[in-house]
């Protein structure tokens, strides 16, 4: 249990790394956020495919796998269909802390909590090494995320000190629900498998929905396609890693 807190900590807790910035930068190179952002879906494309579908398929079967992960994918939509989407550029002219400001806090909350059961389920999987991995990946998902909403909330006028703690509050969030999927699959042990799978669900729709689309609409694509490519054998080998 002790690991598996520290590990949803970490997780949660880059989106407060990726804030940082914040302090020093109000505006984002459209080059290196795309590089980040692919770097991060080659992350989490890898941890999905050579650490969570296997596992899953080995706690609970192929069915399990087929049946969490597409629970996955139609949860991420349902709420992609439903919360409104950071657009740093299109946003940049807000005045102040207004209505959709809260609905754009109020929507990483509601993100951040499939990530945290992830996080959570992986750490009660028999295998050792896929609960690290997985906080490392959704880990990486999150600074970019951290800073992408840090500078939202800057361009809304909010001041740089409650910009960081609002994104801290959307962290800690993750921590929680990583707790709640932790003693769920724990106590009902055959759910694991399904918990695997849906965290992988979960990714894979983040990568294509999200993370895909945005690191190759800024002219940067071939940068971005190396970055994904790097981010995919940097998880290879963290997995080789962790055994």
């Amino acid at each position: 249990m002790e690991t598996a807190l520290l590990g949803s900590l970490i997780s949660a807790m880059a989106t407060v790394l990726g804030a940082v910035p914040l302090f020093f930068v109000k505006t984002l190179s459209e080059k290196w956020k795309d590089i980040l952002i692919a770097f991060t879906a080659g992350i989490m494309v890898s941890a999905s495919t050579f650490g969570l579908m296997p596992q899953a398929i080995k706690e609970s079967g192929i069915t399990a796998l087929t049946v969490g992960l597409l629970i996955g994918i139609f949860v991420l939509d349902l709420i992609e269909r439903n919360i409104p989407h950071i657009d740093v550029e299109n946003d940049a002219g807000i005045s102040q802390f207004d209505s959709k400001s809260l609905l754009v806090i109020i929507a990483l909350f509601i993100h951040n909590i499939p990530e945290g059961l992830s996080t959570g389920f992986s750490y009660a999987s028999a295998n050792e090494g896929l609960g690290p991995l997985v906080a490392i990946s959704i880990g990486a998902q999150n600074m970019p995320e951290g800073l992408v909403l840090a500078v939202f909330l800057l361009n809304s006028k909010v001041s740089r000190l409650r910009s960081f703690l609002l994104v801290t509050l959307t962290g800690l969030m993750e921590m929680v629900s990583a707790v709640i999927g932790y003693f769920t699959a724990s106590f009902i042990h055959s759910l694991v498998g399904y918990g695997l799978a849906f965290a992988a669900g979960a990714m894979m729709f983040i990568v294509y929905k999200e993370l895909v689309p945005e690191s190759h609409g800024h002219g940067f694509e071939r940068q971005s396609t190396y970055s994904f490519i790097l981010g995919l054998l940097v998880m290879v080998y963290i997995s080789h890693w962790f055994g």
